[in-house]
């Protein structure tokens, strides 16, 4: 196995690394959740998408689906979430990982009745931040959409209904 090609060709190297610290304040305050942006397309990264997603006690997450043109992986920092990994639904504890293919179906939920909190990584790098955005305006708004609407939306990002 080999290295990818060379991506950055400049003779002198970047400043370009970004901090983001412990205590910033949530990108988006959802209902169910607070995420916060760490790095992805807002920040002009198109290699990785990286979101700290931090869920309150009451139940969250998307049913089974999956994504035709990214990974995705998560890495459970606090409490307990429960993965789905094609098979069965996995309660994951801090420290566990879980990575998803291409095409591999996954969904993800806390249940537990207690703050859950994960890292979740695409790549390459989705503008996934509008896809949080919209499904948050669309709870706030109470806004209904039938079945060929959320379709749509999701196709729109990448998000297929398993």
């Amino acid at each position: 196995m080999s290295y990818p090609p060379v991506r950055y060709g400049a003779a002198e190297p970047s400043l370009s690394a970004r901090h983001v610290p412990a205590d910033a304040p949530a990108d988006l305050v959802t209902a169910t959740a607070q995420i916060r942006y760490l790095a992805g397309a807002r920040h002009g990264d198109a290699e990785l998408g990286v979101f700290r997603y931090s869920m309150g006690e009451r139940r969250s997450g998307p049913d089974p689906h999956f994504h035709r043109t990214m990974s995705e992986s998560f890495f459970v920092l606090t409490g307990t979430v429960r993965i789905f990994d094609g098979r069965t639904w996995v309660d994951c504890a801090p420290g566990d990982f879980v990575h998803v293919p291409p095409g591999g179906v996954h969904g993800f939920r806390n249940e537990s009745g207690a703050p859950a909190d994960m890292l979740i990584l695409f790549a390459p790098g989705a503008p996934r931040e509008g896809y949080f955005e919209e499904l948050a305006e669309i709870s706030a708004s109470g806004r209904q959409l039938d079945d060929a609407e959320w379709l749509e939306l999701y196709a729109r990002h990448d998000q297929y209904p398993a």
